[in-house]
């Protein structure tokens, strides 16, 4: 057969890496792959999908504190002064980062709040460990007991907190800035 105009080397590499890719997700196949929609996606773009899907599937679920070697181990925050924990918790925050763990939603907590937060809930939370470099954890510090009132309060847009209002019918508290403002590593949600 001639083509008009014959495919590109990397073109055919991108057409061997979708077979083998859906071939390796086929035994785990489910509606998800089905949301893969080849007509609306170059061929580039489905492979990376089908890459994180499958990273996704093979990814080991460890606590967060098992993600680093060694294991993170943080003092806890009795035996820590205030100046001594704000140097570890920044250390800390940094290191999450490196992990593409981010922070969302921390500056109604006092440094010590968000230490022991990161202490008791982030290090021990048993997470999938993605490897990808543009795949983030986004860990929200202002929803850890599934009540809104932080967010609404601190953090939700004027138009979040009337469609929020409208969707539950809910008591929407007075707006403030929050106490503890910081600047820490953002990502992409």
């Amino acid at each position: 057969m001639i083509y008009p105009h014959p495919p590109h080397s990397d073109d055919v590499d991108r057409l061997l890496l979708n077979a083998q890719l859906r071939d390796a997700l086929e035994p785990l196949f489910d509606e998800s792959i089905g949301r893969v929609n080849a007509q609306s996606m170059t061929t580039g773009d489905e492979n990376e999908f089908l890459l994180s899907m499958l990273e996704w599937e093979r990814a080991p679920i460890l606590p967060i504190c098992e993600w680093f070697d060694p294991k993170l181990d943080l003092p806890h925050p009795d035996d820590l002064g205030d100046e001594d924990l704000r140097r570890e918790l920044y250390t800390i925050i940094g290191r999450l980062f490196e992990k593409h763990i981010v922070l969302d939603f921390t500056d109604h907590l006092s440094d010590r709040q968000l230490y022991c937060l990161v202490f008791r809930d982030i290090l021990p939370a048993h997470e999938k460990m993605i490897q990808r470099r543009n795949n983030y954890l986004h860990w929200d510090c202002a929803n850890v007991d599934g009540d809104p009132e932080l967010w609404l309060r601190y953090y939700a847009t004027e138009e979040e907190r009337q469609a929020w209002a409208e969707e539950t019918d809910g008591y929407l508290p007075q707006v403030d800035d929050p106490p503890f403002s910081r600047d820490l590593p953002r990502a992409p949600l």
